[in-house]
């Protein structure tokens, strides 16, 4: 057995432990403090990872996303907490139906089982997805990008020393190579889901290569709509904010579409331009996570919905309208996991949502869709508690019925 194996079965062993029968709370309250006690040690392999990256000459953007400083430090552990105060999932009863005196059917929220993480740049995004994982009673393998390797090692440790304390190290584990990577994706008996986050082309070269359900999205091609009874002043703060707010993230609009009835479309461009934005008529669905934007004119509300539907990825899309009706027929028809009135894309977060954290936003139309928190790292099982009871019983001429009454 290679060694990239052991390290899958390690982790299908510590799924079983940690969904059984580990205090979970208390682990990622622990988490939280001791990321909070070794700051100094991440900011400075942080500074390593910068350094490094500079001198590379990667641009600006993806500079921004690797940082990690005290309010992202700050801002990660807030998300830790609040996954810690969220009533254990695990084991939750979702639904139970009496199905015959005696007979109780109960669907019962489960761990998925072993994660695969692939993820680019944001080293904040390894402590969400194991902080996510632990909450919900799911291992984790971790495989950040080679630019942010050593906060993730940092981080990576902090997280396995709290988990070392409760027999847990091997809950979350770090992968380094591409290598083992490629071979975990081969573990269909192991890995239970993958769940790539980073470059549309590393998303679809996945989603290519394993036969592993994979959970995220290849694009975040999101769309700003004005509609011609848009309020201006809500137009340009939405606009800028969607776009120039922080451009190199996957919930940033690409495009903006505006009504050719609305009276100030030159006062919306030039509050993108004022904000550093270049506009561009052309490159319709292109993902560019800078501050370039497409501008298209458009005579109607269903040629807007016909654009989006054409050009975006099913990610995050938004209207700015003061028509209501034009705002229902936008939230209701347009066929992405985000639809939004009058508010910036942005907003597209599993923390901003609630969630705590996220661990990526899935444009799927199965299991789980848009910011993945908790929810999407679960699935069910049905338990059946009876007492002697067959099936002879409900069968065959003088069959008993069931009952299938619903409790609750």
């Amino acid at each position: 057995m290679n060694e990239t194996r052991q390290q899958a079965e390690r982790a299908r062993q510590a799924f079983l432990k940690l969904a059984a029968s580990a205090d979970r709370t208390a682990i990622l309250k622990d988490i939280a403090v001791a990321l909070r006690q070794n700051a100094a040690s991440i900011f400075e392999a942080n500074e390593k990872d910068l350094t490094e990256a500079k001198a590379a000459g990667i641009g600006a953007p993806l500079i921004k996303r690797l940082l990690m400083n005290e309010p992202k430090l700050r801002d990660v552990v807030a998300g830790i907490e609040q996954i810690a105060a969220m009533e254990d999932p695990v084991g939750r009863v979702v639904q139970e139906t009496v199905l015959d005196e005696g007979l109780i059917l109960k669907k019962v929220q489960t761990p998925i089982g072993v994660l695969a993480m692939i993820y680019e740049s944001r080293p904040d995004a390894g402590p969400q997805i194991a902080s996510l994982a632990i909450r919900t009673g799911n291992a984790v393998l971790l495989k950040g990008g080679r630019e942010a390797a050593h906060t993730n090692a940092a981080i990576g440790e902090v997280i396995r020393d709290v988990l070392d304390k409760y027999g847990l190290r091997d809950a979350v584990q770090l992968v380094s190579t591409r290598q083992e990577i490629a071979e975990l994706l081969k573990m269909d008996d192991l890995i239970n889901l993958v769940i790539p986050r980073g470059s549309n082309e590393m998303v679809r070269s996945i989603q290519h290569s394993t036969r592993i359900p994979v959970l995220g999205h290849a694009d975040g091609v999101c769309h700003v709509y004005i509609d011609e009874f848009a309020d201006t002043d809500k137009a340009i703060k939405i606009a800028v904010d969607s776009k120039a707010q922080y451009p190199a993230v996957c919930n940033a609009a690409e495009t903006l579409l505006v009504h050719a009835k609305f009276p100030n479309r030159e006062k919306v461009l030039e509050s993108l331009r004022k904000a550093g934005v270049e506009l561009l008529d052309s490159g319709f669905g292109s993902e560019y996570l800078d501050y370039i934007m497409n501008v298209k004119v458009v005579n109607s509300l269903d040629e807007a919905i016909e654009h989006i539907h054409k050009f975006g990825s099913a990610h995050t899309d938004s209207i700015v309208t003061e028509n209501e009706g034009n705002a229902r027929r936008f939230l209701n028809e347009v066929d992405s996991a985000g639809v939004y009135w009058n508010a910036s894309t942005r907003f597209a977060d599993g923390f901003r949502y609630g969630f705590g954290a996220e661990v990526g936003v899935s444009t799927n139309k199965t299991h789980a869709r848009g910011p993945v928190g908790v929810d999407g790292l679960l699935i069910y099982k049905y338990q059946l508690i009876g007492n002697g009871h067959i099936v002879a019983t409900y069968t065959g001429e003088n069959a008993r019925p069931f009952l299938h009454r619903k409790k609750g």
